[in-house]
């Protein structure tokens, strides 16, 4: 008998994997996502696929169409700075409850995000790299923020705005000035300057939002 730890393992293993594959583009938007084909696929049965598919229909990334079963969501321009616009305003939130929770090992980790962030600068651009590390480097302070419910929301708010690809990551400023931002919210968490922190997230996320929407700028006919 499967034990129900071992269960949500192996859900939450499918999850990541379809995620990983929405996310990458290898499932696009529109594309159907069959459980009886997808658990052949993946060589696991039905069931840890239905709830991951259904986990992917609640963070958003996936929507139920009547008569057609499960597809990956699409979302638009104006869905996705509505996104953002919410995601200033909670990150910088987390940053401020992080500040006064978080300890050694916290900083820590988001020091060696931050390096190897660095260290991604002098290589050729890899968008999907940049764009894992920086997610990883948010994830870590909601963590240390302790604040579940705003965890939560993040997450939802972040799975949609992956669906959103761009090639701003590829621009080598854009990759810089992320860099330089993330160096000064942990600047500030490390100073235990909870201030600092909420203001400094909060203008990381607007000046994301403002190089996504320029960038958007140079690819429009």
């Amino acid at each position: 008998m499967v034990s129900s730890d071992s269960g949500e393992l192996l859900v939450d293993t499918v999850y990541g994997r379809l995620a990983e594959r929405i996310f990458s583009g290898e499932l696009p938007p529109g594309a159907p996502l069959s459980v009886p084909a997808l658990a052949v696929e993946l060589n696991v049965s039905r069931s840890p696929v239905r709830e991951s598919v259904q986990r992917l229909i609640y963070d958003g990334i996936a929507v139920h169409t009547p008569y057609a079963g499960a597809k990956v969501a699409a979302i638009d321009e104006e869905s996705i700075f509505d996104v953002m616009r919410v995601r200033e305003v909670l990150d910088g939130l987390a940053a401020l409850e992080a500040t006064v929770k978080i300890d050694a090992p916290g900083l820590r980790v988001l020091a060696e995000i931050v390096e190897r962030q660095r260290e991604l600068l002098e290589r050729a651009p890899d968008p999907a790299a940049e764009a894992a590390l920086d997610l990883e480097f948010h994830t870590a302070i909601r963590a240390a923020s302790g604040n579940a419910a705003l965890r939560d929301a993040l997450h939802r708010l972040d799975a949609r705005a992956h669906l959103y690809r761009s090639g701003m990551w590829s621009i080598q400023r854009n990759r810089e000035h992320a860099l330089a931002e993330h160096r000064a919210i942990l600047a500030a968490l490390d100073a235990g300057d909870s201030l600092a922190a909420q203001t400094t997230a909060t203008a990381h996320v607007a000046a994301l939002t403002v190089r996504m929407k320029r960038w958007l700028a140079t690819t429009r006919p």
